[in-house]
């Protein structure tokens, strides 16, 4: 009986530009400061909120960055994974902050729906256009990266969500300028708390399938046995188990059976093999293999405890 263990890893992460979300940071408490002077004066309420709304922009992107500096650190011998998940920890807190929000929002919808007032619709549009172009030049600088990491994703999505927020400001103070129509400014804040939510949900369905170390959705384990098993010398493929440790990089584990006794170079080969073909097929950044021959035991795919 021989067993042989080998990992490997590829570094396959997506260079992220964190200098573009401490700029965003800035940018959203310029914008914060500048509604919250102009709520006041124009006894705006959706101004205020929207105000509210970039400060939790600010927080949100502001914990991306440093959640990205924390990420890039070395691993150490009480961290051997470095502070990589500090990134899905963040994209959790932001989309449970959003989802908050979202229903923040509805509240001060339906309380506007009761009891509209009249404001300075003209100190309100200028001050809300403002906040829309600086939000809009925030989007577009995150938006690249927005694909490279669900942490500055949940971040873009602050930025989008509050993009319309600043739309339905200007949407309502013209409606109220022309057409003294004050409840259509609570209706589309309604519609842009379910486009929040919507977006939200999948974040943070993504955040808690990463940290429960779900199998990744792109991979299936069953056409992973049955190409790994076709590679000459593999007799068995068992024991897989495959996660993710950020949104970018995933594990694999797996015990292999190989169908006679090796030397431990041709091991060496037959595990190259297997990790070329895993990282070139199936986008699997880190392998680790345990090789084995003529083992005892149960032999499933998935085992408890392994």
């Amino acid at each position: 009986m021989h067993q042989v263990s080998s990992h490997s890893h590829s570094h396959g992460e997506k260079k992220i530009n964190s200098k573009n979300l401490l700029w965003v940071t800035l940018l959203n408490l310029l914008i914060t400061a500048v509604e919250l002077v102009g709520g006041l004066f124009s006894n705006s309420l959706s101004l205020l909120s929207d105000a509210l709304h970039n400060l939790g922009d600010a927080f949100a992107t502001f914990i991306a960055w440093i959640a990205l500096k924390l990420s890039s650190r070395d691993s150490t011998p009480k961290a051997t994974f470095g502070l990589k998940r500090i990134e899905i920890l963040a994209a959790l807190f932001n989309a449970v902050t959003l989802i908050i929000l979202s229903f923040y929002l509805f509240k001060e919808a339906w309380f506007r729906l009761q009891d509209p007032e009249p404001v300075n619709s003209l100190v309100m549009l200028a001050v809300a256009t403002i906040g829309l172009l600086a939000n809009i030049y925030a989007v577009v600088l995150l938006k690249k990266d927005s694909a490279k990491s669900l942490n500055v994703k949940a971040a873009y999505i602050h930025l989008i969500g509050d993009s319309l927020s600043s739309v339905v400001v200007i949407i309502g103070g013209l409606l109220m300028l022309y057409f003294e129509l004050y409840w259509v400014d609570p209706l589309i804040t309604f519609l842009i708390g379910l486009y929040i939510l919507k977006e939200t949900i999948e974040i943070l369905r993504q955040a808690v399938a990463i940290l429960m170390q779900h199998t990744p959705e792109c991979l299936n384990l069953l056409e992973i046995k049955a190409e790994v098993e076709k590679i000459g010398g593999v007799k068995n493929i068992y024991h897989i188990h495959a996660w993710n440790l950020t949104d970018q990089l995933i594990h694999f584990e797996a015990h292999v059976d190989v169908n006679h006794d090796m030397l431990l170079s041709e091991v060496d080969v037959l595990r190259n093999q297997i990790e070329t073909m895993l990282r070139n097929s199936f986008d699997i950044d880190h392998v680790t293999l345990q090789f084995e021959y003529k083992t005892g035991g149960q032999k499933a795919m998935i085992s408890n405890g392994e």
